[in-house]
């Protein structure tokens, strides 16, 4: 998307947004919708938007005007027999049947007359060529649907219907015959695919030849492949359709429905793209930490900062009053003291929560933590010291800690903690749940294990259902992102509802490309 618009908004152009709906059974109108809609949140915005099947009958007809040339031929073999004659280079037995007859036979195709399988239209190309794509691809094929129980007459024949031709055909045109015709239909200066399709640019210059039809410039370039994951249609539809993942959108998937979902914006994506430029080498692969650098970049100058404790702790401040005092905590980091906008207002109280990580019963040198005997300092708000923990009936389960403040401040602790406090006595903070995915695979190029699903990660996705957060977050709307100090970047989902608020992590703070990623 950003090589097809991009090149042409460089270059002054246009680029138009095709459907290449020439198969009845694979278009989906949710799909249709959805690849228009993504298109524009990507920031782009086509000259035209049109679909093959707009051309369904200047297709029929160069094909009617293939057959008079004797460039195309009706075949009746079985498609295990067309992939034996091609194996060894055979010509069909139909190949060389009379051009009338395979005029009346195609004719036939279309009105229905003929049993879908029983009959193709061929290309007459080369079957002695070095590129299996000259094997006289399928031009046409039947399909339709019948009773099993009335006889094949034209009044009863029911055609496949098209989500956006109608029921008006029955034969439908291949993507070899149809893509190369519509491009020149349309005037495309530039058809740019990726490079596996190379192999059939013979096959879309010859049919356009033999049609005596404009030819539009081909250029082919190296597929995106990105490590830790799988960009091949067939193995998404394997991931979604057989329920490994949680849909097309599932915030693991390197679709754009489920980047999007995930949080990360068009602006990121369209850096991403750009950084990588393009290339003829199919063996690249880029790094998923390149993704991640530029998703950084962005969140960081557009997500607000909050405070959010995915693993509470209780911890009781024993030399404090029951009630609540305000602070300002701040949602940038450079924001100006006089601005009262660059701030949220966060309450502090005698119960506060902060991360099970952050306390450790036996202290260390390199440990910046709380302890028994040790001060940190609550961000935005004072230095506390650990005095006493309670322990449960096991004499190990923590069930809280109780420390006292220093409201003078003059403490000056190395650790420096997020947290989260009772906005009122004895009421919980607000509970959010938390999503934090990881890589899908855990190999960096699963694509190439003949074993890809075993190498799915198995801690790709932990749900947190009962996390805290500060009260500024409660009227967060879906889509919203912000940064979770310490924790990383999250957007507000879709499964969110008034009652509880759904965050998925987009990226941690973690940032190694740079620093050795590439």
């Amino acid at each position: 998307m950003y090589v097809d618009f991009g090149l042409a908004k460089e270059r002054g152009g246009c680029c138009y947004l095709r459907y290449d709906d020439t198969n009845p059974e694979a278009e989906k109108k949710e799909y249709i919708d959805h690849i228009e809609e993504i298109v524009g949140w990507m920031g782009w915005k086509p000259f035209k938007i049109t679909y093959t099947s707009d051309y369904f009958q200047e297709l029929y007809e160069l094909a009617v005007e293939l057959i008079r040339r004797g460039h195309a031929y009706v075949d009746h073999q079985t498609p295990d027999e067309i992939k034996e004659y091609r194996e060894k280079k055979m010509n069909s037995p139909w190949r060389d049947r009379p051009i009338e007859e395979s005029l009346k036979l195609f004719d036939d195709m279309k009105q229905g007359l003929i049993e879908e399988g029983k009959a193709t239209l061929r290309m007459k190309q080369d079957m002695q060529s070095d590129n299996f794509n000259m094997y006289d691809l399928i031009a046409y094929r039947i399909k339709l649907k019948r009773d099993a129980n009335t006889l094949l007459l034209p009044s009863i024949v029911q055609f496949t219907p098209h989500p956006h031709a109608g029921d008006k055909w029955c034969i439908y045109p291949s993507y070899d015959y149809a893509h190369c015709i519509v491009d020149s239909l349309e005037n495309i200066t530039h058809s740019l695919c990726t490079l596996e399709f190379e192999t059939r640019r013979a096959s879309y210059y010859w049919l356009l030849d033999a049609l005596g039809l404009y030819q539009p410039y081909v250029w082919e370039y190296s597929r995106l492949n990105v490590t830790n994951t799988v960009m091949s249609k067939r193995k998404l539809n394997r991931l979604v359709t057989e329920k490994w993942v949680d849909g097309w959108d599932d915030p693991r998937l390197m679709t754009l429905a489920g980047l999007r979902r995930r949080g990360v914006t068009a602006t990121s994506i369209n850096a991403f793209a750009r950084g990588i430029g393009i290339t003829r080498s199919d063996s690249s692969m880029i790094r998923l930490d390149r993704l991640e650098y530029h998703i950084r970049e962005e969140l960081n100058k557009t997500a607000p900062r909050a405070m959010v404790v995915l693993h509470p702790i209780k911890v009781v401040i024993t030399n404090m009053e029951s009630s609540v005092m305000d602070l300002d905590a701040k949602k940038w980091p450079d924001a100006p003291a006089d601005d009262a906008s660059s701030y949220y207002k966060v309450p502090f109280s005698k119960v506060v929560y902060i991360e099970q990580s952050d306390f450790r019963i036996n202290d260390s040198k390199d440990y910046y933590g709380l302890a028994p005997g040790k001060s940190v300092l609550l961000r935005y708000a004072f230095p506390i010291k650990c005095t006493e923990v309670i322990f449960g009936d096991d004499k190990e389960t923590i069930l809280e800690i109780r420390a006292e403040y220093d409201p003078s401040k003059k403490t000056k602790p190395k650790g420096v903690l997020h947290w989260v406090a009772e906005s009122s006595p004895g009421v919980d903070p607000l509970k959010v749940e938390v999503r934090l995915f990881d890589k899908l695979f855990v190999s960096e190029n699963p694509a190439e294990l003949e074993d890809w699903l075993g190498d799915l990660n198995p801690h790709s996705k932990e749900v947190i259902t009962d996390a805290f957060a500060v009260p500024e977050l409660k009227n967060a709307a879906i889509g919203d992102s912000f940064q979770f100090e310490r924790l990383g970047y999250f957007v507000v989902d879709k499964d969110s509802s008034p009652e509880k608020l759904v965050f998925n992590r987009t990226v941690t703070l973690r940032d190694s490309y740079g620093k050795g990623g590439k």
